[in-house]
């Protein structure tokens, strides 16, 4: 051991680990248990990010890691710190999201006592992390922060959680031991077998009717290009999960658009309709086949391509099954594929062509729509540019009509869908890319979740630009009581809500009034112009609905259209 590794506090341990795994920000909040922490970090080059609430902080690390592709870390205190951690590390599990989680805990020798603000956050968070640790001795903090980012970031992505003591934080005199780790029983799937491969490119070759289906998997993978080039390549349809949203650019021409609930009718029908399904790092959520995983593709021979083998054949049949890493086994097939004739497809297209003829997204452009107001951000926003949403209406317009054309360009939460998760979100996104614009769409009852994050915005001078599409209600909730409860509403109409470019102008926020069409294409150029944080409050019609809708329980292809 070094002579200048010596007299090292647990807290300064913690952050040359965290610094020697190239974390450059944690979003925090501190507390009681945290302040030898807090004191160190004064003498550390990691910036810290002091957010306005817990769930706040886990959601701006969330933001973080899905536009950088890095882990992202996150700080909080002992009892309600931690547990106001859970939804987020929820969202992080469910989304397959790189995060390091850090709570503060009371003394060691307070464990198990009920100390003031001791709660068991190993035990609350146990089905939620893929790994948890209570550091007793900070001499092993150097082997478990090296761990916990291996085990975040690797195979199928996810959250760790490190509980840290007081007094291991505040120990003196600390000879750390070596960071070997010693993980035992963690296998990560790679590359997949090459003969399964062959069998995949062998069915492809007699297909006739086949599709491509991308999901999150891709977006971890990072396997945009090889997906693009396997499309391109055997020229085929492609579809996507809301999570998949940019694995192949808004506009190319083999992109049908998201399938399920508030998909298009094209990819729908074309998914129902294919004879060979190959699907990559997607877990046939319920949103994608309605929980109907037995009606789900019924032509099909399926292929599933995922890192976790737990969740192949889980909901759907899978027929050929590859567990590895998606943009491997992608480049796998590539390499394969010249040995088998590619399929005639003309038929299959003509077909696919017809029904987006017949079927295309309609929208409202005379009216203040959301629609209109999403379509012209795209046009405004340049491609390069990064969207986050909250969760609601607001959410499937954008995934619908907005223009994404990178993977990594796009966020918002998909498996848990948490209202309050946008505006934290872009706050991480912002500032993992601070070259890059951010946009938040959201809506009035998501923003009043996490509004207190304006001032996070304020203080770190970020130049987010919020969207605000305010109806007064809790839109998606309204719709489905229209539908299917004979427009029997309750407890959705948001009476009170504040006037919110004054709420904006109290933070030193710049905040516009949007009541009209013909101010929309102004406003919006005016945000993308203004160098720091806008808020654009466009008033929209409580009646406005997201269309195409799959009711519930019933198959993909019987949709309710506008």
């Amino acid at each position: 051991m070094t002579e200048e590794k010596k007299g090292l506090t647990g807290a300064t341990i913690l952050l040359n680990a965290l610094q020697e795994e190239g974390v450059e920000i944690i979003f925090g909040y501190p507390g009681g248990v945290l302040l030898p922490l807090y004191d160190a970090m004064l003498d550390s080059p990691i910036r810290h990010v002091l957010g306005r609430h817990e769930q706040g902080v886990v959601f701006a690390a969330d933001g973080y890691a899905r536009v950088s592709g890095k882990v992202g870390v996150c700080l909080a205190t002992s009892g309600p710190g931690a547990t106001n951690l859970v939804t987020g590390i929820t969202n992080a599990f469910s989304d397959s999201i790189p995060l390091v989680v850090l709570t503060g805990q009371v003394p060691t020798s307070s464990l198990g006592s009920d100390s003031f603000q001791e709660v068991d956050i190993i035990g609350i968070t146990m089905p939620i992390t893929k790994h948890s640790y209570l550091v007793k001795d900070p001499r092993e903090l150097p082997r478990i922060v090296k761990e916990a980012f291996y085990l975040a970031r690797t195979g199928r992505p996810g959250p760790v959680l490190i509980d840290l003591p007081k007094d291991v934080l505040a120990q003196e005199n600390v000879e750390p031991f070596p960071n070997d780790m010693k993980l035992k029983g963690y296998k990560i799937f790679g590359r997949g077998n090459n003969s399964k491969i062959e069998e995949v490119v062998q069915a492809l070759s007699v297909s006739r009717k086949p599709v491509l289906y991308a999901g999150g998997g891709v977006v971890t993978a990072n396997a945009e290009r090889a997906l693009r080039q396997f499309a391109e390549k055997a020229n085929l349809p492609v579809v996507t999960t809301l999570m998949g949203i940019g694995s192949l650019p808004f506009g190319h021409p083999n992109l049908l658009g998201m399938v399920g609930m508030h998909g298009t009718v094209t990819a729908n029908y074309t998914v129902d309709d294919c004879d060979l399904l190959i699907a990559v790092g997607v877990r046939f959520d319920d949103r994608v086949t309605s929980g109907l995983g037995h009606k789900f593709a019924t032509k099909a021979t399926v292929v599933h391509i995922d890192i976790d083998p737990v969740e192949i054949s889980k909901v759907v049949k899978t027929h050929m099954r590859i567990v590895g890493d998606a943009r491997k086994i992608l480049e796998e097939v590539l390499e394969v594929l010249p040995e088998y004739p590619l399929p005639e497809l003309s038929p299959w297209w003509e077909q696919v062509r017809q029904w987006q003829q017949e079927h295309p997204l309609k929208c409202d452009l005379e009216s203040l729509s959301p629609e209109m107001v999403v379509k012209c951000l795209g046009e405004l926003a340049g491609g390069e540019s990064i969207v986050v949403t909250d969760v609601g209406q607001h959410q499937m317009w954008v995934a619908q009509f907005y223009p994404t054309v990178h993977m990594r360009n796009y966020a918002t939460s998909c498996g848990l869908g948490v209202m309050g998760y946008g505006l934290p979100a872009a706050v991480g996104a912002q500032l993992a890319r601070p070259g890059d614009k951010v946009f938040l769409v959201t809506g009035d009852g998501s923003l009043q979740m996490s509004l207190q994050e304006l001032g996070t915005i304020a203080q770190n001078k970020l130049p987010i630009k919020i969207i605000l599409l305010n109806n007064g209600v809790l839109g998606m909730v309204r719709q489905m009581q229209k539908m299917f409860y004979e427009g029997r509403y309750n407890q959705i109409q948001l009476e009170g809500n504040p006037d919110f470019v004054k709420v904006a102008d109290a933070y030193g926020i710049h905040g516009i009034h949007i009541n009209s069409a013909d101010q929309v294409q102004a406003a919006i150029a005016e945000a993308v112009a203004y160098p720091g944080p806008v808020l654009l409050d466009f008033v929209i019609s409580p009646d406005e609905d997201v269309l195409p809708l799959v009711p519930p329980g019933k198959v993909i292809t019987e949709m309710i259209v506008r």
